[in-house]
C-alpha cells in the first residue's frame, strides 16, 4: 500500500474487546530534525496517536514493518499503550516471571527442571528434603491443617504429572493451604524463617532428631534448589552457604553392635527357611537372597535385578556375578514406567558398566540349589515373588523381621544386631577387610571409594588398636623412652 508522509496507511474499523481496537491508522516514518534520534514513526489506535523515535532509519522501518504485519495478522491493538496484543501479551508474562516466587511455585518449577534426568529415587529425595522446608515456608494460622496431611500434599503436588489435575479429596485442605498460604522464596533470608528451615531438616514430625542421613540427604536436596534460586535471581545469596552445620557425620560410620559373627549368620540364614508356610515358601525362597547380601555384600536393591545370565555358577570353586542393574524401590509416582521398583544402572558408576565380584564356593552351592528349586522369575531373574514379580523390600525386611526372632536369643531381638537386611553387606565388608583383602579390592568389589570403604568401616576392623599400640610401643623402645 502506497502512502505519504500525511497519509496514514489503516484498515477498516471492526470489533474488539475491551481495551483493543481494530481501527489503526500507520503513518510513514518522517524525520523530526532531532540529533540524537531524529527518526520518527507514528500510529493511531481509536483515535489516540502514538508514536516513537529511533536513531537510524532502518531501526525505525523495522519498527513499522513489525506494527504492519501484526495489522495483517489481525491482531487487536490495546489502545492506551497503542502495541499490539501479542507484545502487550508477552510483556504482561515477562512482567510476572519477574515477580517475586512463592515456595510451592518455585518447588513446581524446580522438580519439574530436573525431573527428566532424575532416577526415580532422587526425585523422592528432592520432594522429601522440599516437603520438609514447606513446613517452614506456610504461614500459621487456626485453621492450619496438620503436618502430616502438608507434607503428603506438597509430595503429591510437587509431581509434574499432578499439575493439572486435582488433589485427592483427603489432601484437598491441605494442599489449598501450601498454595494460598505459602511464603516467598525471599522470606528465606529472614533470620527467623530461615532458623525454623533448619529446625525442619533435623527434626521429624514428632519432634525427635532426624538420622543422620535423612538430615544429610534433606540439606543436599535444599541446598542445590537454593543454588537454582540464585541463579534465576529469587535469592541474593543462599542461606545455607552462610549457616553453620549442626550436624556431624558421625552417622555414617557403621555401628559394630550390628554385625553377626559366622555362627550367629548361618543361624540367620537357616532361620529365614522357617518363615511363612511351606505352601507359600516366603522365607525359603529369599535364603539365597540374603546370602547373595551376606557373602558378596551386595546391595538389596541389586540381589532384586540380578538375573541368571549375570551368573557364572561352577559345578565346583568359584563363581562370579557380574552386576549390571539395580531395581531400587521407589514408589510408581517417581518413576517413569509408573512401576514401584525403578531400573537403573550401578549406583556411582556409568549405565553401560558392569561389576563383576567373586563369590566363594558356599554362595555357588546356594544359588545352584535356589534355581534348581525356584527357577528363574520374570525377564530371568534369579529372585522373585511367588508370582515372578519384583521382590518388594516390604517382602524381604518382614521375613527377615520374622527371621530375628527365630534366630536370635529373646534378650536380642530388641537390639541393633542384623537389624537391617542391608546388615548383612556390612557385615561382609568387614569379613573382607578382617581377613586382609586391600581395601581398593574391598571397594572395587562393593561398588564404594576406597574412602569410603575406610571411612565407614576404619571401626569395625578387628586388631587395629592392637597394631597401632605396638607400633608406638617399638617407637617408644627405638627412643629409649620405656620404663
Amino acid at each position: 500500500m502506497s502512502t505519504t508522509n500525511d497519509t496514514p496507511a489503516g484498515r477498516p474499523r471492526g470489533s474488539a474487546r475491551p481495551g483493543y481496537s481494530l481501527d489503526i491508522r500507520l503513518w510513514k516514518v518522517t524525520k523530526t530534525g532531532r540529533k540524537s534520534r531524529p527518526y520518527r514513526l507514528r500510529w493511531v489506535v481509536a483515535g489516540q496517536v502514538h508514536g516513537d523515535t529511533f536513531a537510524t532509519s532502518a531501526l525505525a522501518d523495522s519498527r513499522r514493518s513489525e506494527l504492519w504485519q501484526a495489522m495483517r495478522r489481525g491482531e487487536a491493538f490495546d489502545v492506551e499503550s497503542g502495541l499490539p496484543e501479542s507484545e502487550v501479551r508477552a510483556a504482561a508474562e515477562a512482567a510476572d516471571a519477574k515477580s517475586p516466587l512463592r515456595w510451592f511455585e518455585f518447588c513446581r518449577k524446580y522438580v519439574a527442571g530436573r525431573w527428566r534426568t532424575s532416577a526415580a529415587k532422587t526425585r523422592e529425595s528432592m520432594a522429601d528434603g522440599l516437603a520438609a522446608v514447606a513446613l517452614a515456608m506456610v504461614q500459621r494460622g487456626e485453621d492450619v491443617p496438620c503436618d502430616t496431611d502438608l507434607r503428603l500434599a506438597f509430595r503429591w503436588g510437587i509431581v509434574p504429572a499432578n499439575a493439572a489435575e486435582d488433589p485427592p479429596a483427603e489432601l484437598r485442605t491441605a494442599y489449598e493451604w501450601l498454595t494460598t498460604s505459602d511464603r516467598l522464596v525471599l522470606d528465606l533470608t529472614d533470620a527467623e524463617v530461615f532458623e525454623d528451615v533448619q529446625y525442619r531438616l533435623s527434626y521429624r514430625l514428632d519432634g525427635v532428631r532426624a538420622a543422620g542421613e535423612t538430615y544429610k540427604r534433606r540439606r543436599r536436596a535444599l541446598n542445590t534448589a537454593l543454588e537454582y534460586a540464585v541463579d534465576r535471581g529469587e535469592l541474593p545469596e543462599n542461606p545455607l552457604q552462610r549457616a553453620s552445620r549442626k550436624r556431624v557425620g558421625s552417622d555414617d560410620v557403621v555401628d559394630r553392635r550390628v554385625l553377626v559373627n559366622a555362627v550367629q549368620g548361618r543361624q540367620l540364614l537357616t532361620a529365614v527357611s522357617y518363615v511363612g508356610s511351606w505352601g507359600r515358601n516366603r522365607g525359603r525362597r529369599l535364603v539365597a537372597f540374603y546370602a547373595v547380601l551376606y557373602y558378596a555384600g551386595l546391595r538389596p536393591a541389586e540381589a532384586v535385578g540380578l538375573r541368571l545370565s549375570d551368573c557364572h555358577l561352577p559345578e565346583a570353586g568359584w563363581g562370579t556375578l557380574t552386576l549390571r542393574e539395580t531395581r531400587p524401590v521407589s514408589g510408581k509416582q517417581w518413576t517413569d514406567s509408573g512401576e514401584r521398583h525403578d531400573r537403573r544402572g550401578l549406583k556411582a558408576r556409568e549405565a553401560a558398566s558392569d561389576r563383576p565380584v567373586p563369590i566363594p564356593p558356599v554362595l555357588v552351592a546356594i544359588l545352584r540349589a535356589h534355581l534348581k528349586e525356584f527357577g528363574t522369575a520374570k525377564e530371568g531373574r534369579v529372585f522373585g515373588n511367588e508370582r515372578g514379580g519384583l521382590v518388594g523390600s516390604s517382602t524381604y525386611w518382614r521375613v527377615w523381621e520374622e527371621a530375628r526372632e527365630y534366630a536370635l536369643p529373646p534378650e536380642r531381638v530388641d537390639s541393633p544386631l542384623a537389624g537391617r537386611p542391608y546388615d548383612l553387606r556390612h557385615v561382609c565388608i568387614t569379613r573382607w577387610l578382617n581377613a586382609g583383602v586391600p581395601i581398593a579390592e574391598v571397594a572395587r568389589r562393593v561398588g564404594n571409594s576406597p574412602e569410603v570403604i575406610h571411612r565407614r568401616y576404619h571401626g569395625c576392623i578387628d586388631g587395629h588398636e592392637e597394631a597401632a599400640n605396638l607400633k608406638i610401643e617399638t617407637s617408644l623402645n627405638e627412643d629409649g623412652d620405656t620404663a
